[in-house]
């Protein structure tokens, strides 16, 4: 099971100036339900107040009205909250109503299949990266799968150091801080990480990385109706890391191009 990742203050859930105490309750309601990931089927208040950095009150409150609205069941055993079946239903409107995904979806499909490897189209949630779509044909295997809608860490991987790289000055400031804060113990080392993929997104339109054992991924930016997304390919490989970028990078900004010209195409 992944570790649990609490919710970044100051990049999703804190109140900001000139906000109304209904928006911030919307943006704390999001929090809790942003909680809840695989393997955590059922949540009390005292868990999601330490997962969302929320008072218990707070908690205890909006989860009542979040029951209410029909996005939370109550388990009678336990008192816990299980997420309903209206956030799937969300899932499926946002998946089934996405022009980009319907686009790029068909030509990632394309890539992996005919190139034998993975790739996949991820946004920015908080300090995380969401899967919006997941290809896997890389014949070799991985210690995890990765499926639509899973989060991975923003700071360790090429989809999140790609979406860091191409982000406003702003938010990249705000999410090195909320790093640096974070991560202290690796912070040396993850901050010439991160600096060296911006640097190669500035310089080459790419950026790697491999926080899992024999995995090799290259990520690059898309921008698309004023949403920024990350794009990658990546690899299960005993080959030495210079040799796989070699034969990626290519094959990823070639499918980026084609990307953008098909949406280009639809304007």
């Amino acid at each position: 099971m992944a570790p649990v990742r609490s919710q970044p203050q100051g990049l999703a859930v804190a109140a900001k100036p000139g906000r109304s105490a209904s928006n911030r309750s919307l943006e704390r309601g999001a929090a809790i339900l942003r909680a809840f990931r695989p393997g955590s089927t059922l949540l009390g208040n005292m868990e999601l107040a330490e997962r969302t950095g929320l008072s218990r009150s707070t908690v205890s409150r909006l989860t009542q009205t979040l029951v209410g609205a029909g996005f939370l069941q109550i388990d009678p055993k336990t008192r816990g909250y299980r997420l309903a079946p209206n956030v799937l239903s969300l899932a499926h409107a946002m998946r089934s109503g996405s022009t980009l995904l319907a686009v790029a979806a068909p030509l990632m499909r394309a890539a992996a299949q005919s190139n034998r490897i993975n790739v996949g189209l991820a946004a920015a949630d908080g300090d995380e990266m969401v899967y919006l779509e997941s290809i896997r044909y890389n014949p070799r295997p991985s210690l995890r799968s990765v499926v639509s809608g899973q989060r991975v860490p923003m700071e360790l991987t090429s989809l999140g150091r790609a979406y860091v790289a191409g982000t406003s000055t702003e938010r990249q400031q705000a999410l090195l801080d909320h790093f640096r804060h974070a991560r202290k113990a690796q912070w040396a080392q993850l901050e010439t990480d991160i600096l060296q993929a911006i640097d190669d997104m500035a310089t080459h339109g790419y950026c790697s990385a491999s926080w899992q054992p024999e995995v090799v991924a290259i990520a690059t930016t898309l921008t698309f109706e004023g949403a920024d997304y990350a794009l990658n390919m990546s690899v299960t490989s005993t080959e030495a890391k210079p040799d796989v970028l070699r034969r990626l990078a290519p094959l990823l900004m070639e499918l980026k191009q084609k990307i953008i010209r098909s949406l280009s195409a639809l304007e």
